[in-house]
């Protein structure tokens, strides 16, 4: 059976843009190592392909220019080379003769994957590729040049925000993010794999929508056998991947990890000046750069709280599989039932409730067409209110601060059954909302709006403050 697509509709709306497009297109794909990078390109180009050329994770640039010289021989066996070229700027005269001899007109694709690699130090990769798009493919209307890399900033800051050769070169830009949770159902049911939507939300709050994490799951097993499996056996495919995933993607991850560890220690996430004290970091020291390589390979993610400036913005641990690890795989000897244990304890829902306040974030237009306000202009926000000799503290996880004079004060609750609002709870909301109204002076209405598993049980609290609720299966939509 040939692959196909699951989900990617936007991806693949500007794809096809492109092939159908009468210019030189030039696009730069980017995104978290496993997310599907190529699998993406090579299957939706199989018949448009004319060449392609990965990099190697730490290859000299001899190395790299004998694949260059391999893949030249695959797609066009009728040349012959004894030897590979002597410099990238040699590989690319050869691959614009191979080009020129191809006879049809319809687009032709050209993939270079793993971009950061090809580029190791002083091998002239980058000058060369911006010599042959802007003298050749530039030249060319029935080109399509794509060039890859799972280093996200690297590709920003090299490429996109290029400043010489390839300065707004770039025509198209993708960042491939990780399935959404339906898009992750309709993977594992392309594989006849049929969870309910809880086991599947189980899954997802440990690998994400990775897809080479999700097609470890095998049919016929639960949640729990999958996990217990792939992540605690002793061959299972996610025991190692926590420092291989960082050392692949930045050349020194030390801080990168970490920003991450420190992160994974504070549900309600870190600021930039918490952050540099509770990793031990030195201020700048590269830490704005650490950053922002985080934040764009969707490590992290920037929270900004509500009514304050950027400085106060919060950091939080976005990665699924990187919370997991460091809570539950970190410490943990291999071996059997280790995940069917864990989830027994008390410390399960309190990572649960974390994983899912993260999947929630990722799938805020989801919420927003439930709550019947897609089409309302609005933006998200957290709020937090430090306690004092004389008061508690206040914190919400997610405000949705509409253009309609209107906030969606959001609890995020993920429970086995359906969550009960007690009455010290009922209190406890009385008053962060009556704080958050004093604090803010907002004069906007303020709906208290549950996100639960299973919904709310109905007693007399949940009626009297309860705005509106959804469950996980608005996360699916």
């Amino acid at each position: 059976m040939e692959p196909h697509i699951i989900g990617r509709a936007d991806e693949i709306q500007i794809l096809q843009r492109l092939l159908q497009s009468k210019q030189p297109e030039l696009l730069a794909l980017y995104g978290r190592r496993r997310v599907g990078k190529t699998f993406l390109i090579k299957t939706f180009f199989d018949k448009e392909l004319v060449f392609s050329c990965s990099g190697q994770y730490l290859g000299k640039t001899n190395e790299q220019l004998f694949n260059f010289t391999q893949q030249l021989h695959h797609y066009f066996p009728k040349r012959k080379a004894t030897v590979p070229p002597k410099s990238w700027q040699e590989a690319f005269i050869w691959l614009q003769e191979c080009v020129d001899i191809i006879d049809h007109k319809k687009k032709k694709v050209i993939f270079f994957d793993e971009l950061p690699w090809l580029d190791n130090h002083k091998s002239g990769f980058l000058s060369s590729f911006s010599y042959f798009w802007n003298m050749y493919a530039s030249q060319r209307e029935d080109l399509l040049i794509i060039i890859c890399g799972s280093a996200a900033s690297w590709i920003i800051e090299k490429v996109i925000n290029n400043k010489g050769g390839l300065h707004n070169r770039i025509t198209q830009r993708i960042r491939l993010v990780p399935f959404t949770l339906k898009e992750t159902e309709q993977y594992l049911s392309s594989r006849n794999i049929h969870m309910d939507r809880y086991q599947l939300l189980q899954v997802y709050m440990v690998m994400g929508g990775i897809p080479l994490y999700l097609n470890s799951i095998e049919r016929g097993k639960s949640a729990a056998q999958n996990i217990d499996q792939i992540c605690f056996s002793k061959d299972g495919i996610l025991v190692g991947e926590f420092n291989n995933l960082y050392a692949a993607l930045f050349n020194h991850p030390e801080k990168h990890i970490q920003v991450i560890k420190s992160l994974a220690k504070k549900n309600k996430g870190l600021t930039r000046s918490e952050l540099l004290q509770t990793a031990k970091l030195i201020t700048g020291g590269g830490i704005s750069v650490v950053l922002n390589e985080l934040l764009e390979s969707g490590f992290i993610e920037k929270v900004y709280p509500y009514g304050k400036q950027e400085r106060n913005a919060v950091f939080r641990l976005a990665d699924e599989f990187s919370l997991f690890y460091l809570r539950y795989m970190q410490n943990r000897p291999v071996g059997k039932n280790q995940w069917l244990s864990i989830i027994t304890t008390p410390g399960y829902i309190s990572w649960g409730g974390y994983a899912f306040e993260n999947i929630c974030f990722k799938h805020i237009q989801q919420i927003k067409r439930k709550l019947q306000i897609g089409g309302v202009q609005s933006t998200e926000y957290s709020w937090i209110k430090n306690g004092s000799k004389d008061q508690d503290g206040a914190q919400i996880d997610l405000l949705i601060d509409r253009a309609d004079l209107t906030i969606n004060i959001c609890e995020m609750k993920f429970s086995t059954n359906r969550f009960t609002v007690t009455k010290s709870y009922a209190n406890e909301l009385r008053q962060k909302i009556m704080v958050f109204k004093q604090q803010t002076n907002s004069r906007k209405a303020c709906l208290l709006t549950f996100i639960t598993t299973y919904g709310l049980v109905e007693n007399d609290y949940m009626q009297q403050l309860v705005d509106a609720q959804i469950t996980m299966d608005a996360l699916f939509d």
